[in-house]
């Protein structure tokens, strides 16, 4: 036999076997499972005891868990392009790069049995199901929010408008160097959505699918805005410690940051604006060499159970991809999934990786170079 074919045909078998071992929730874990996360995601009780959903996955598994923490969707994917990763939880900006770059492989959601959990407003995602595969099991999903200071806006801002055209605020002094906008390329979307509003003449209807005029357009708004932001911000602690200390007064903010802030008795709320508002769902992705299969799928499994995903919602304040788990957790509470928007879902334009359909529309890889020109002042 030819060497070369009898490695290859030894190889496939392997990836065959590990395949058929990790869709068996019976099989014996390898011992370790390696994490691509938000920062909150997979939490062992470290930051606080109460909060610990790895401790007992790891005593009923022998899967120990090993955790890479992530402040952006870019940094995901590229973690996960240099491998040695299991698992990630990407967002809806990340997910599609990761499945066209067949860096994550699909899963056998047969196999999983808490898969039945999964809320069924989530099961048929664009942002993790292509041509009939599905490419991993939800997470946790949330609403890109308006956050503002109560004593800056005595009346709530009903208007995105705020943070990207200049204008005085309630309080008499301008929005200059008083506001931020998220530090990602999926951000021009926002933008984009308070377009469709504040210029319906462009006639955008998706915005992440932008032709080259609207695309302009929305860069326009963005270079204008330039001058406005104090920040662009990713890091949850910074932008709660700008709020605090440096005169931020309003910008995009997820639940987290929100409720973190309120809970420490500072003057801070959100709002649904009138054009609507992004979000994200992360998906938990299964690299496509993992090395941990079987404990991969073992997790996968485990983050579907209810109190799992109660206790992550209230930890991140974010919403259970399952919906008893809004029931399940004492830490979240009854009105937890209320409080961090659970009804909303109907109205979040979920980030995805936009795709130029055959040259129709700008590629992400635009948005990518532009955004970073714009932060820059370009």
């Amino acid at each position: 036999m030819n060497k070369k074919f009898a490695l290859s045909t030894l190889s496939a078998l392997c990836l065959t076997v590990l395949t058929a071992q990790a869709a068996d929730s019976d099989a014996k874990g390898e011992g370790r499972l390696d994490i691509i996360a938000w920062p909150g995601y997979i939490e062992r009780g470290q930051t606080d005891k109460q909060y610990d959903w790895v401790t007992q996955f790891e005593k009923e598994t022998g899967c120990e868990v090993n955790v890479k923490t992530a402040a952006t969707s870019d940094e995901m994917v590229s973690l996960m392009a240099k491998g040695g990763y299991d698992l990630v939880t990407a967002s809806g900006d990340a997910s599609l790069r990761l499945i066209m770059g067949k860096r994550v492989q699909p899963v056998d959601t047969s196999k999983i049995a808490n898969w039945k959990n999964v809320d069924p407003r989530l099961v048929k995602g664009e942002w993790f199901n292509v041509d009939g595969k599905v490419y991993g099991t939800p997470y946790q999903w949330g609403p890109n929010l308006l956050m503002y200071n109560t004593k800056t806006f005595t009346t709530p801002p009903d208007s995105w408008a705020v943070l990207f055209v200049k204008q005085d605020l309630a309080d008499g002094k301008s929005n200059q160097g008083r506001v931020q906008a998220y530090d990602g390329p999926i951000y021009i979307a926002d933008a984009a959505l308070y377009l469709k509003t504040a210029q319906p003449e462009l006639k955008i209807n998706d915005p992440y699918q932008l032709t080259e005029e609207q695309y302009q357009a929305v860069l326009k708004v963005l270079r204008d805005q330039h001058q406005l932001v104090h920040r662009y911000w990713h890091d949850t602690t910074v932008q709660m410690s700008d709020f605090k200390n440096e005169g931020v007064v309003a910008s995009s903010a997820w639940p987290y940051q929100a409720n973190a802030l309120k809970a420490e008795g500072q003057p801070i709320a959100t709002v649904f604006p009138k054009e609507g508002v992004t979000g994200w769902a992360d998906t938990t992705m299964l690299h496509a060499q993992a090395k941990h299969p079987v404990c991969a799928y073992k997790w996968m499994n485990w983050s579907l159970t209810p109190k799992v995903q109660g206790d992550v919602a209230a930890w991140f304040g974010s919403l259970p991809a399952v919906v008893e788990g809004c029931k399940a957790s004492q830490l979240l509470g009854d009105k937890g999934c209320a409080t961090n928007g659970f009804d909303y879902f109907d109205k979040i334009v979920f980030w995805k990786t936009p795709v130029a359909n055959g040259g129709k529309f700008v590629p992400y890889s635009r948005w990518t170079q532009d955004y970073i020109a714009i932060m820059g002042g370009r």
